[in-house]
């Protein structure tokens, strides 16, 4: 339905003039209004922790009490960023029939919506995809330099054995290391560049070699995003279910926390009227033209996780707007006026000549 406004009495008057119907053979150009939908990007950490091959014998070999026996995984849930999406309100189309008084320059994009009066539109291009490392890279990158086992580790007939000549080795690259730091060696590294070098390449074997007694710590980040549309009541909240142990789960895990969504609509307001188009202009003094934009509601949101929030923002929600017709005044004199809307709400961003 379209609507036409007018003030009296301070009040906004809304009054309904028709469906937005094409009939057949009927010359017409139809927009649609935008509609908006919520996005929710979680950012959430997953630390692995994988044991050592060798953790058994991490305490009698190396001294290390702290090598763990089994493999652990954490899940933290760090941010969430709330953002809108836009999408074509199919239930709220407006049709533009020749009128002499106003040009049909409209800018319509390939979703339907009205982004432009007497304004050229480009389509957006889609951006090149991103070029992908070649497989060979790619094992490189994931295998990474491989452990610098010796003689000793690679004949070893046990697993006990081979702890030990892995020790053995540590132990080994430890002693080079302090023998170049103090000096005594007969060829040590000619400047300080090649020192560093050899000292850092040593760190890495060491490190590399006492992973497999006290295991391998990794940390990555994920993303879950969600794409919510608002229902109609005014209060509203949705849960979601996050735990240390699975990241996001079901309401069934016993160990998991509640994030909520809370959501509080704000549509635009307006008193209904039952006055006809003509009454209406007449009150109003001024003609309109069949071009009408979207003057948006909007929503506040607040994600709350253990009791804290994690985000908060209001967002303009387009299908909680109203249509407000354009005055014919905007398109009289010798030049026709250039007229930018927004995309996502419908709403007018610039007007000029």
């Amino acid at each position: 339905m379209k609507r036409l406004f007018m003030m009296l009495a301070g009040a906004m008057i809304v009054c309904t003039l028709s469906a937005q119907v094409v009939e057949q053979g009927e010359g017409a150009m139809v927009y649609y209004s935008p509609k908006t939908a919520i996005s929710l990007d979680f950012t959430y950490t997953i630390e692995t922790h994988e044991t050592g091959i060798y953790a058994k014998y991490a305490e009698s070999m190396l001294g290390i009490k702290e090598a763990e026996r089994e493999n652990t995984t954490l899940y933290t849930l760090t941010d969430v960023h709330i953002g809108t999406a836009t999408t074509t309100d199919y239930s709220r189309p407006h049709k533009i029939t020749a009128d002499a008084t106003v040009p049909m320059l409209l800018t319509i994009n390939e979703k339907g919506l009205l982004v432009g009066y007497n304004l050229p539109y480009e389509a957006k291009t889609k951006p090149a995809p991103r070029k992908t490392a070649d497989n060979a890279n790619d094992l490189s990158r994931r295998i990474g330099k491989a452990a610098p086992f010796t003689e000793e580790v690679i004949k070893a007939a046990t697993p006990q054995a081979q702890a030990k000549a892995v020790a053995d080795q540590i132990m080994h690259i430890r002693e080079t290391r302090m023998y170049l730091l103090s000096g005594e060696v007969e060829h040590a590294p000619a400047d300080g560049t090649a020192m560093k070098y050899v000292l850092d390449e040593l760190s890495r074997q060491e490190r590399q070699l006492t992973e497999l007694f006290v295991g391998k710590t990794s940390k990555r980040t994920e993303h879950k995003r969600i794409q919510i549309e608002p229902e109609s009541q005014i209060e509203q909240k949705q849960h979601w279910f996050f735990s240390e142990e699975n990241g996001f789960t079901t309401p069934e895990n016993i160990d998991a926390d509640t994030i909520t969504m809370r959501l509080m609509l704000h549509p635009q307001k307006f008193v209904a009227c039952n006055s006809n188009a003509k009454e209406s202009k007449k009150k109003k003094g001024a003609e309109m033209s069949q071009i009408v934009y979207n003057l948006p509601g909007n929503g506040d949101i607040e994600v709350i996780f253990k009791g804290h929030t994690l985000a908060k923002r209001t967002v303009p929600l387009a299908q909680l707007g109203i249509d407000v017709p354009l005055s014919k005044d905007i398109f009289s004199g010798a030049a026709l006026p250039i007229i930018v809307f927004s995309e996502k709400t419908g709403n007018i961003v610039s007007i000029s000549k």
